[in-house]
């Protein structure tokens, strides 16, 4: 079974930063796009930022960490990464991606809402507090 593994989550201070990677390596990532998600404790899964490999790869950030996170891949490695600077506290989640596809020939935008993601991985833990 097709898996992502997503690594780099961690402890730190309000302020800093921490870099993700999402490893789809298992696919053939030119055929699908990744979406990076969030989820709190006792709160809905909130999409963060997803990356159009299939499709330019154009990105999409949600409201509350455009300017301060950055999505890219690495098309050799088939690696996603979630960069992400200026943490909050409010940014306390496991971390998942997701694969939207396969969408071979019909590249398409990537979606924002988790309904359109297939495969996820385990998630990684990021924890913001002082």
């Amino acid at each position: 079974q097709l898996q992502l593994v997503e690594s780099g989550g961690g402890l730190v201070q309000p302020g800093g930063s921490l870099k993700l990677s999402c490893d789809a390596s298992q696919f053939g990532l030119r055929f699908y796009n990744i979406g990076w998600f969030r989820q709190a404790p006792g709160k809905e899964r909130q999409g963060v930022s997803c990356i159009s490999v299939s499709n330019r790869g154009s990105t999409k950030y949600a409201d509350s960490v455009k300017d301060r996170f950055t999505i890219s891949v690495d098309n050799v490695e088939d690696t996603v990464y979630l960069e992400m600077n200026n943490l909050k506290p409010e940014g306390t989640a496991v971390y998942s991606c997701g694969t939207q596809g396969p969408l071979l020939g019909n590249p398409r935008p990537c979606a924002p809402g988790a309904e359109s993601y297939r495969v996820w991985g385990g998630g990684t833990q990021v924890t913001v507090s002082s």
